[in-house]
């Protein structure tokens, strides 16, 4: 497996090209890059930037492993408003369209919510209404990212949907693409479930995976800590994705940043990865 990170693991004032510097001095295999809204890397960019931020890695000797995105907590697939769906229908088409500028094969993307705790007054959304838009919208969505010859992976996060490996393994056999699959995120099962177990159910399913560490006994989002400080059983995690032959990247999201020297976190984490992965010398 390749060691990636992803750039919110990065000080917020650091570029994109000091963040993939910093990844290759760190030792990374790769790094995840994040489209925002506008600034650098968003839905302003152009082609040519996109192009300018693959030739800035290709020359700096660090792939570009995925496209993240976190504007889906503000536009979500999942809302009762129509023209809040068709637009984060749109960040999703633009993300797959600078990821296959960047010749990434797998974009992020949150599937959507049914409520979200962490956000004051985040909408609420019927739990069968939300599932119904969200098929439509990934069904519809195969087809770009086919075209694209980009997948989508879908990540399980705190959105009180998807709630269990189960569903999340048959909501991706109904949308029957083998362009959409599982962006899974080890961390962030933890509170209610074992990570092994969504990687077993989930198989080839998963497109990606993103590592973090959690810490049950401090509940919310206290508990995320850095890895190999919380519960994550990290030893029986590697059994299960080399049982299912995944190879591909295990990419370290890390949150929350240190409050000081917060480019430590990326030598930290770069080390721990080294530990799981069984690259320790």
């Amino acid at each position: 497996m390749k060691k990636g990170i992803n750039m919110w693991s990065f000080p917020s004032s650091l570029t994109v090209k000091q963040a993939i510097t910093l990844a290759k001095e760190a030792g990374f295999d790769g790094i995840e890059l994040a489209l925002s809204e506008t600034g650098e890397l968003s839905l302003e960019s152009s082609a040519e930037e996109i192009q300018g931020y693959l030739a800035f890695a290709q020359e700096t000797g660090i792939e570009i492993s995925s496209l993240a995105s976190g504007l889906y907590w503000d536009y979500s697939l999942t809302s009762g408003q129509p023209q809040t769906r068709e637009k984060a229908k749109s960040i999703v088409k633009k993300q797959l369209e600078f990821a296959s500028i960047l010749g990434v094969n797998t974009i992020l993307v949150v599937p959507g919510a049914v409520g979200v705790d962490f956000i004051p007054g985040a909408e609420v959304v019927p739990y069968d209404q939300a599932y119904d838009y969200a098929l439509e919208a990934f069904q519809e969505l195969a087809a770009e990212a086919e075209a694209r010859n980009v997948s989508i992976g879908i990540e399980n996060v705190w959105n009180k949907f998807l709630l269990s490996p189960l569903e999340m393994r048959d909501f991706i056999d109904k949308i029957n693409s083998p362009f959409v699959g599982a962006y899974f995120d080890v961390g962030n099962v933890l509170y209610a479930g074992y990570p092994e177990h969504w990687i077993a159910i989930l198989n080839k399913r998963i497109k990606k995976v993103h590592f973090k560490d959690y810490r049950r006994a401090a509940g919310g989002l206290h508990g995320f800590v850095d890895l190999l400080a919380g519960d994550v059983n990290y030893p029986e995690v590697v059994k299960a994705l080399e049982a299912i032959g995944y190879n591909d990247y295990v990419i370290a999201e890390m949150i929350p940043s240190y409050t000081h020297h917060g480019e430590q976190i990326i030598f930290n984490t770069s080390g721990a990865m080294d530990a799981i992965l069984g690259r320790k010398k």
